[in-house]
């Protein structure tokens, strides 16, 4: 079985930073990708951003050139850095990992961006 546990999450004021983490554990083979997504409330869940086996990366558009997506593959952990943080990032953030057998998902990780 294998699990994902974020960390990371909080209050900042608007044009701060946060680190997201997501670290799996357990039987992982067939990596295929890591990825971050979050929900708002009244909203759906958004891709926000992902990385793939190869390192290659896929921003969502509202958060290109401030989020910044890493895996350290040693660890098994992925890595969110937020940066200029804006009152409409506020959200649940999730980490999804993608093996070539199964998906999974973590609980989620508040991120609240307000004065």
């Amino acid at each position: 079985q294998v699990q994902l546990v974020e960390s990371g999450g909080g209050l900042v004021q608007p044009g701060g930073s946060l680190r997201l983490s997501c670290a799996a554990s357990g039987s992982i083979f067939g990596f295929r990708n890591m990825g971050w997504y979050r929900q708002a409330p009244g909203k759906e869940r958004e891709l926000v951003a992902i990385i793939s086996s190869g390192g290659s990366t896929h921003y969502a558009e509202s958060v290109k050139g401030r989020f910044t997506i890493s895996r350290d593959s040693a660890k098994n952990t992925a890595y969110l850095q937020m940066n200029s943080l804006k009152p409409e990032d506020t959200a649940v953030y999730y980490c999804k990992l993608v093996l070539v057998y199964a998906n999974y998902w973590g609980p989620g990780t508040q991120v609240t961006v307000s004065s």
